[in-house]
């Protein structure tokens, strides 16, 4: 689906990518996560094809991005975090963009904006922020492209927006499409994910399916000061300390994402030595 080989960009002075490789398949929701100004959006502009590499090769779908060809165009959608929407309706969205999406749905996009809650007939000049974004969510995946790029989509969105998105995203993915989500509230994503990319400082720092995560490492809440001490990773909290230990037994327990990430971003390397055992 996407295949990413020595990538290297810069913007003029600044580099961002020094040599950066990554693959991606269909069937897959990927949490793209970092701190802001770590490459997340840039990354997703390059595979998008609307910035280009100083250096290296982007292919998507067989396609090199920059050349911006329209079979390339239909089978990709960004949702990016700062947008403008002109001042028109819902219905006119659908009329004049959908045309460009082969396999629209509007039956799926009135489905979309239904659990969004947000009527057919509302104008983009009387939604707030959130809403907007919301519809642009909707007419993203009811575009059905093979490849959904969505780039800090949670941010603007309320609690209940937030719970909504995760319902709607959980039931958009078959094998045939590839979803990247690109955040830094990573909490939004925790249940969503099935594959943890880790960005910081224009590199890869970790690059796990949730699935090899949990088998390789154990998370839970100890009150065990030798077991702390000799844990990957801790974290003091009221209720005793939250740990990440080698997972020796095969148990199971529940991914906490936001604890995860901090531990590879201050302790890659305690972390990183479980899966390399």
């Amino acid at each position: 689906m996407i295949n990413i080989q020595n990538l290297h960009f810069s913007y003029r002075k600044k580099k961002v990518f020094t040599g950066l490789s990554l693959q991606l398949q269909a069937g897959h929701i990927y949490g793209l996560l970092g701190k802001n100004g770590t490459g997340k959006s840039t990354l997703l502009r390059n595979i998008a094809g609307l910035l280009f590499p100083n250096q290296g090769t982007i292919d998507v779908l067989g396609y090199t991005p920059g050349d911006r060809k329209p079979a390339f165009l239909q089978e990709i959608f960004l949702v990016p975090e700062e947008f403008h929407m002109p001042d028109v309706n819902v219905e006119h969205l659908i009329k004049y963009h959908s045309v460009f999406y082969p396999r629209f749905n509007q039956q799926q996009f009135e489905r979309y904006i239904g659990e969004f809650e947000i009527p057919m007939h509302s104008s983009f000049e009387s939604m707030s922020y959130g809403q907007k974004k919301k519809t642009l969510i909707a007419f993203g995946l009811a575009c059905n492209t093979s490849l959904l790029l969505m780039d800090e989509p949670t941010n603007g969105l309320d609690i209940m927006s937030k719970s909504q998105f995760r319902k709607v995203m959980a039931g958009a993915l078959d094998e045939s499409k590839c979803v990247v989500i690109s955040t830094h509230q990573v909490k939004d994503l925790e249940n969503l994910i099935d594959r943890i990319t880790i960005i910081d400082e224009g590199a890869i720092l970790f690059d796990q399916t949730i699935e090899n995560i949990t088998r390789k490492l154990s998370f839970r809440i100890s009150f065990d000061s030798e077991e702390v001490k000799q844990s990957l990773y801790s974290e003091s909290s009221l209720r005793g300390s939250a740990i990440i230990a080698a997972n020796t037994e095969g148990e199971e327990s529940k991914l906490d994402l936001e604890l995860l990430y901090k531990a590879i971003v201050l302790n890659r390397q305690s972390i990183q030595s479980a899966f390399n055992a």
